[in-house]
Parts: structure tokens; sequence; C-alpha cells
């Protein structure tokens, strides 16, 4: 029987600069078609008019502090994120940083991943 060695590990509250000016994002996992990263946002917004374009579907999770999204559709949809609340971006949905919580440090967990046509077997 072989053992289990762990490809990386760590946790994902530790370094959190609770005084940083800028936002941090940290690559915690890529392989071919995935990407995984920890952003930590004190207090940051996407600027005046900028739009996230991406050609990758994205699922985003809040795990503490607090932000908004801005969806640009028809009609502007703006979707406020508390600890737990995640959103499923599918590829090229514009969207942006509308704010974060400028008191506590907001981090994300995001998982960039291939889009495709149709779900995997089995999901519902």
């Amino acid at each position: 029987m072989s053992a289990i060695s762990p490809g990386g590990s760590g946790n994902l509250f530790v370094g959190i600069d609770h005084e940083a000016t800028g936002e941090r994002l940290d690559r915690l996992v890529t392989r071919r078609g995935l990407v995984i990263e920890r952003i930590i946002s004190t207090g940051q917004a996407s600027p005046d008019g900028f739009w996230y374009d991406d050609p990758r579907d994205e699922w985003v999770v809040v795990l503490t502090g607090a932000a908004a999204l801005q969806f640009e559709a028809d009609v502007p949809v703006r979707r406020q994120l508390l600890p737990g609340d995640y959103v499923h971006i599918p590829a090229h949905c514009r969207h942006r940083v509308a704010w974060t919580d400028e008191t506590v440090p907001t981090v994300w967990l995001t998982v960039y991943f291939s889009a495709d046509e149709g779900e995997a077997e089995g999901e519902a």
C-alpha cells in the first residue's frame, strides 16, 4: 500500500495583512483547465468602467468579510456576498467587484475551470 502524498497544504487564513493597501492573490492549485486561488481584499473594488470578461467559468465563495459583485446585463445586477455565499459566473459573463469590506479582510476562494457545453455525468 502506498502512502498518500498531498500536492500541497496550508491554511487559507494564514498570512492575512489587515492593513494591506493592495489586494493579494495566491495561486493554490494549477492544473490543466483548473486554477484555484485565494484572494484577500481590504476595501478594494474594480476601477470605474472596468469589467472582468474571462473565457473560463468561475466559481467563487466568500470565506470572511463581505463584498458585492456587479453583473453587466440589460438591467445591471448587484449581488452582495457574505461569508459562505458563493456564485458561479459563466464564461464571458461580464462582472466587476463593486466593493469589499474595509474593516475586515475579505477572503475569497476562487475556482476557474474550462467552460464547456453540458454538465458532467451524474450532475443534477
